[in-house]
């Protein structure tokens, strides 16, 4: 068996295509313009790039991008100030922080000082909280990702085992949400569950997000099973010179693409969904926040 590759790419660019043509549309019927205001404090050289990527694909869609770069020495205060303001701004429809902060920061802090509704990484604590309890929320980018591509593989996910490898408020749990959600029996893994490859063999859906390269084994996998690998670590590559390194995800990819029946390669897998899905809970913001419809195939 050899698996099909769910390529992070290609949907990620048909994602951005469908939030452009409903952000053509609210500009056109409504005379609105989706707004998203990102925050970077200090000059982290991969946030700033991180940064750049997400302000030009704002622009891209038809969006407004507010960037804000602030200096690392940037005190809590004045960062409490900027995000009230841009709360207040009705222009501004989705606000996200940049991680990590510097140390100085109280993450959590700063994180739920974002009005929830405008809270486009799904990490405010009612977010948190609306997710685990079914309601309507601003989801997590990556986990909203995983579950689009589930989606438009499978059809309808209903009774499904799912088996979720990472406990983290970031991916692991609420993509266990999502899956619940639609109605998958769902098991959340890590490393500390007792034969975890066993428990992994049951699974007709895995999503591994533990952060260890290439963890998850071939032989671990139910034939058939769909693979989606959230895991991002670079490894040395001596073979492409000294010194060189290339990027694998969680699941050991030419093992477990032998027996699975979909995997998610890395890079190009579940990467290029996150920015997508970024601009994807911009419009939807936008359109909750002015009792619009919501765009179809783009939420939760």
């Amino acid at each position: 068996m050899s698996a099909t590759l769910i390529d992070g790419k290609v949907f990620a660019a048909s994602v951005r295509d469908k939030v452009a043509t409903h952000v053509a549309r609210l500009k056109e019927a409504m005379g609105v313009t989706p707004g998203l205001a990102v925050v970077l404090v200090g000059d982290d050289p991969a946030s700033e790039v991180y940064v750049r990527s997400k302000g030009k694909m704002t622009v891209e869609v038809g969006m407004n991008s507010y960037e804000h770069k602030l200096p690392a020495e940037t005190s809590e205060v004045d960062l409490l100030a900027l995000i009230e303001a841009l709360n207040a701004d009705k222009d501004v429809h989705g606000i996200l922080v940049q991680l990590p902060l510097p140390d100085h920061l109280n993450e959590a802090l700063v994180i739920n000082a974002i009005d929830p509704a405008k809270d486009v990484d799904g990490f405010h604590i009612s977010n948190v909280g609306l997710l685990s309890t079914g309601q309507k929320a601003m989801v997590p980018c990556t986990p909203l990702g995983c579950l689009m591509m589930l989606r438009d593989h499978h059809g309808s996910l209903s009774g499904l085992n799912a088996v979720v490898i990472g406990r983290s408020n970031i991916v692991g749990k609420p993509m266990a949400q999502l899956l619940l959600g639609d109605s998958c029996t769902v098991t959340i893994a890590h490393s500390r569950t007792k034969d975890l490859p066993e428990v992994v063999r049951r699974a007709d859906i895995v999503v591994a997000a533990v952060g260890r390269a290439n963890f998850v084994q071939g032989d671990w996998i139910k034939p058939g099973a769909t693979v989606i690998d959230v895991g991002i670590n670079r490894i040395p590559a001596p073979e492409k010179g000294a010194g060189k390194s290339r990027l694998v995800g969680d699941v050991d990819f030419t093992s477990a693409s032998t027996v699975a029946g979909a995997i998610t390669p890395v890079p190009g897998g579940v990467g290029p969904m996150t920015i997508a899905c970024l601009l994807a809970n911009t419009l939807t913001a936008c359109c909750r926040s002015h009792g619009f419809a919501e765009p179809e195939g783009l939420t939760a």
